[in-house]
């Protein structure tokens, strides 16, 4: 077949390259670029990217990523030149302008393979011709090379594995662990041939107290360990906790907060079940609904419900969905990459975001992906979750019969945040506009694949008239609710219905008295005090609203319960799961209603010492997206406590920064031990590391606040100086974006890449893909990369960080400050993000690095923040690049590659 008679266009920081179908490889202007792709197809890779870079962003053409993502489903490629490269085994572009010539070389053995009987041909045909149909890009190039097969194509849904029902577990037997078995289990774990560790030791023989039996009702084992980095926590505590899954025939649940080490947990799960079909069996990774593939909501897609290029990924998240392990959208075998490549893409509809899913009505049930999971993690020795899903299953009491009586909270120190988040209340337009949804499905002829109540309990209803009553009642309730267009009309000063006429009043109130009202970057806020007369006046209304809609919820809620209780004997175990499933459902809402109603009866009544309460408009960049009143826990550790660690049999808190910055007291009390009976065990062991001559920190004095030019040439400088490998950690995302247009040009010139969280259009997790993969690549972001980044080894050197991480000025802040400590608590806070940002640089015995700050106004009191021993210096930008070049030099001998 011949090559592809089209241009490539490569596009970086440095410059634009063409490359043309006669061989030649040119320099281009911009507008020659854009001109060119807009004349004819031209082979990109990363089309969002190269359409930024060439500063017009809807640029298409035919997208690399793309191909591969169509013929490699489920595959992982960094989506860099390189990672292509590697992917599809040619050899690297090494400058900037070999890149443009190497993707038509990359397109031409892609599309050679589609030719072959490779792993993924099944399903290909088919898919091409829907693709074809919508006029993907790559489509004519793949209709001439896939051939029809001779047999029909198992498509995804007969592809797809049924999973079947399993008895209820028994309850896990009692049992104690022999401190000499969990000492040789470690050993197994870590392999015969490892260093012996005596830190690692210590912390697994602790962690294996919170596997005891427990002693008292609602007085669990827990165990708060800190445990420095390098001290193996992972294996440490997977060596009690494998062992008492194996002897008591009991699950573990292993949260954690952050994607990248559940897929940690997964690679070390390798180790306690070397083979593959065990290890699929006895470890599971469990999330949230919203974050796997809904199948119901593909088939609707696929089935006419996308248009235009919303229509092209959903073929292609079919292509996907064939192959996928899990299932997972966010954080799986899906690549990251997929998504950010479709504008305005409604991959999120593809999930089931809004709770609208029909259990076993779903003509998919039996595959879907969520109720696999779920029947697999019910059978498991291990699993690995996240700190939300874990409270949101203890909260609303799902999969009450298989409650785990044993956790292992991995990054403890962000379990009061994600308390925080899931125990909170917002009666805002954003929410109220999903509940209506929720109820009353699509309306006034618009189009989406929403199922409203009626639509998901009709075949229920139609045998229990109260029930049909009840829903019939609740529609009609909650019209009430805000619609479409809500936020214009409240800009306009036209609410239409009572919530819509408190949020007016919200939004009236909060703009009167907000202090930041002149500065369009931020939202705002004020307290809930004092409230005005207008505000006053909606509450009433409002309230006697969400009660006309909480009633017939409720009503709804009991009579499936009835039905349940007194079910025929035709109800299979299908229709169960489905009426269980809905009651699970309601009670979320109904739930949620009622504490809308507590909060609006806040309005004018007396404050409630346990609740924050406040009003806020939220935008972004000077544009309003929500309105609403907020509450949140005083002590959210206090609700965690009650619904997660009280009926748990033990649990095992555990992390580098566990006590936040300040002593033994905080990280009890930002645990929820101090609402528990029994005083919890402590363990600690510092880092093995060789900070003194592994690191150092540097505090430049001479960087003036506010000085946007003066910030910038700092990165560039601190940049080059470590030749890249350099993590930049920003405060405020104005902030990154203007040092990163002032800087990425220059850096380029250098031969040093440079990305950033919120400029780039890659997602987070890929970005520091892209960073781990280049070591001459640096990466700027926000408290994300702070807390998420595990990148060992030589392509991270240097932590800058632009400032004191100060805690925002919010109104929840105010309260928390005034209750624990005023500016001590700001000091907690402080220490435990500098701790964590420090915390990226040092990962394993053979890393090397510099930390800097630049911020003379850092306190003194304020560096008990890192490691003992580390060496601190306030210097002058100059000495400090100085230094930087200096401990970075291994990082200059580096080739420059392609930039990304």
């Amino acid at each position: 077949m011949a090559a592809l008679p089209h241009p490539a266009i490569h596009a970086s920081h440095s410059g634009v390259w063409i490359a043309t179908p006669d061989g030649e490889t040119r320099v281009a202007g911009r507008g020659e670029a854009i001109r060119l792709a807009a004349d004819t197809p031209v082979l990109l890779l990363n089309a969002p990217l190269v359409g930024q870079r060439l500063g017009h962003p809807e640029l298409s053409g035919l997208d690399l990523l793309e191909l591969f993502a169509f013929l490699r489903p489920a595959r992982f490629m960094v989506p860099t030149p390189k990672g292509l490269a590697r992917a599809v085994d040619l050899s690297p572009p090494e400058t900037d302008a070999d890149v443009a010539p190497f993707l038509r070389e990359a397109a031409a053995s892609l599309l050679a393979m589609a030719e072959t009987d490779w792993p993924e041909r099944e399903g290909a045909w088919h898919a091409v011709q829907s693709l074809m149909r919508l006029r993907w890009p790559w489509a004519p190039a793949l209709v001439q090379r896939i051939a029809q097969p001779e047999r029909a194509e198992r498509w995804l849904f007969s592809k797809l594995p049924e999973w079947s029902e399993q008895p209820p577990r028994p309850a896990p037997r009692t049992v104690t662990l022999d401190e000499g078995a969990v000492a040789s289990r470690l050993a197994q774990l870590t392999g015969s041939a490892a260093e012996r560790r005596q830190g690692q030791r210590d912390y697994a023989a602790a962690a294996a107290h919170a596997f005891a039996p427990r002693d008292r009702r609602d007085a669990p084992n827990l165990v708060l360990a800190e445990a420095g980095t390098g001290i193996g926590k992972t294996l440490g505590y997977l060596a009690p906790a494998s062992l008492w899954a194996e002897s008591a025939e009991g699950a573990v649940w292993v949260s954690t907060y952050t994607k990248a080490l559940q897929r940690q947990l997964g690679h070390e799960g390798e180790r306690l079940f070397p083979d593959p079909a065990t290890r699929k069996r006895r470890i599971v990774t469990r999330k949230g609904r919203e974050n796997y593939l809904c199948l119901l909501n593909l088939e609707d897609a696929l089935q006419g419900g996308f248009a235009g290029r919303a229509a092209i990924l959903a073929q292609l998240v079919a292509r996907w969905a064939a192959y996928s392990a899990d299932g997972d959208m966010v954080g799986g075998d899906l690549p990251g990459w997929l998504p950010t490549l479709f504008r305005r893409n409604g991959s999120t509809a593809l999930t089931d975001r809004r709770g609208e899913c029909i259990y076993a009505g779903c003509p998919h049930y039996r595959k879907c992906f969520i109720e696999r999971a779920a029947r697999a993690s019910a059978d498991a020795d291990i699993v690995i979750a996240n700190h939300a899903l874990v409270m949101v299953n203890a909260a609303r009491g799902r999969e009450a019969t298989t409650r785990p009586t044993r956790y292992v909270f991995d990054e403890g120190h962000h379990l009061f945040e994600a308390a925080d988040a899931m125990f909170s209340t917002a009666l805002s337009g954003q929410e109220a506009i999903e509940l209506r949804r929720w109820v009353t499905g699509p309306e006034s002829g618009s189009r989406g694949r929403r199922r409203g109540l009626a639509a998901r309990l009709s075949d229920v209803a139609s045998y229990d008239e109260e029930g049909g009553r009840a829903i019939s009642a609740a529609v009609d309730a909650a019209r009430a609710l805000p619609s479409d267009g809500w936020l214009q009309r409240l800009n306009e000063g036209q609410p239409f219905g009572p919530i819509e006429a408190l949020l007016a009043a919200v939004r009236g109130l909060t703009y009167a008295r907000s202090e930041k009202e002149g500065d369009a970057g931020y939202g705002l806020e004020t307290e809930l005090a004092e409230p005005d007369a207008a505000l006053v006046d909606a509450a009433g209304p409002a309230g006697e609203a969400l009660d006309a809609l909480l009633r017939p919820l409720v009503t709804l809620g009991r009579r499936l319960e009835a039905v349940l209780a007194d079910a025929p004997d035709w109800m299979d175990a299908p229709a169960r799961a489905r009426i269980e499933g809905a009651i699970a459902s309601l009670g979320w809402r109904t739930d949620t209603v009622g504490a809308w109603l507590a909060l609006i009866a806040r309005i004018g009544g007396p404050a409630d010492p346990a609740f924050v309460d406040w009003l806020a408009v939220d935008r972004i960049e000077g544009r309003e997206f929500d309105v609403g009143l907020h509450r949140h826990w005083l002590d959210p550790a206090k609700p965690f406590a009650e619904t997660v660690l009280k009926p748990a049999h033990g649990a095992l808190v555990t992390s580098a920064t566990l006590r936040a910055g300040g002593d033994w007291d905080v990280a009890e009390a930002r645990a929820g031990a101090v609402h528990l009976p029994l005083t919890p065990a402590r363990f600690e062991a510092p880092s093995p590391f060789d900070y003194g001559n592994q690191a150092e920190v540097l505090i430049v004095t001479d960087v003036k606040r506010g000085d946007m030019p003066g910030l910038a040439n700092a990165y560039a400088r601190l940049i080059v100086a470590a030749g890249g490998g350099t993590l930049g950690l920003f405060t405020a995302v104005r902030r990154l974006r203007a040092v990163h247009a002032r800087i990425a040009d220059r850096l380029a010139r250098e031969g040093l890449p440079l990305n950033a969280q919120h400029v780039d259009p890659i997602d987070t997790g890929t970005l520091v893909d892209i960073f781990r993969d280049d070591p001459r690549a640096s990466l700027l972001g926000t408290d994300a990369l702070r807390d998420g980044v595990d990148v060992p080894g030589d392509s991270l050197r240097l932590v800058v960080m632009e400032g004191v991480p100060w805690p925002k000025p919010t109104v929840l802040h105010a309260a928390r400050r005034l209750a624990d400590g005023g500016k001590a608590y700001d000091d907690r806070i402080v220490r435990a993000r500098l701790a964590q940002a420090f915390g990226r640089l040092i990962r394993r015995a053979d890393d090397r690095g510099t930390f800097v700050l630049l911020s003379a106004a850092m306190p003194t009191r304020l560096l008990a923040a890192f490691p003992p021993g580390t060496p601190v210096a306030r210097v002058t930008l100059d000495e400090a690049i100085a230094r930087v070049r200096l401990s970075s030099g291994a990082g200059l001998r580096h080739e420059a590659p392609a930039t990304a």
